[in-house]
């Protein structure tokens, strides 16, 4: 697998993600990370949208966040997503969060999605043909 796939969003820290200290909400952290997916999917062709029209769903399976620094209200954050490939029908990423004033890092993270049928919810046990093709589109196996 010779190529990695990332995709970069800064994102404004919006007052109703900060609680009455200005300090935002550690679960916003995890949708910050539903953004890096949209635009990870947005640039590289894989979008929520693309996979529900083949006929599945990706819901996420297993989230997981460290956090190293609080974001405040008015703060941009920049959300870096890569794509971790692997042989099995899921969709993995891990993420980092920056102040982009400061450059501090703020948070670490990963998420897993697994494939389920549109229709009837089954769980797929390899990968749906259109996510082959993608992979091989972007040389990752």
């Amino acid at each position: 697998m010779s190529t990695e796939l990332s995709c970069t969003r800064e994102i404004l820290v919006r007052f109703n993600e900060a609680d009455p200290l200005g300090i935002v909400w550690h679960g916003h952290y995890i949708r910050y990370f539903e953004d890096g997916r949209e635009a990870f999917g947005e640039t590289h062709g894989l979008k929520y949208l693309d996979v529900y029209q083949q006929g599945f769903v990706i819901p996420v399976v297993n989230v997981q966040c460290d956090f190293k620094k609080s974001l405040r209200y008015g703060d941009r954050v920049v959300v870096e997503t890569k794509y971790i490939p692997c042989e099995a029908a899921k969709m993995k990423f891990s993420y980092r969060l920056y102040n982009s004033a400061t450059g501090e890092l703020v948070a670490t993270g990963s998420s897993v999605q697994v494939f389920l049928s549109k229709d009837d919810s089954v769980l797929q046990l390899s990968n749906p043909p259109f996510f082959e093709e993608w992979k091989k589109k972007h040389d990752l196996g």
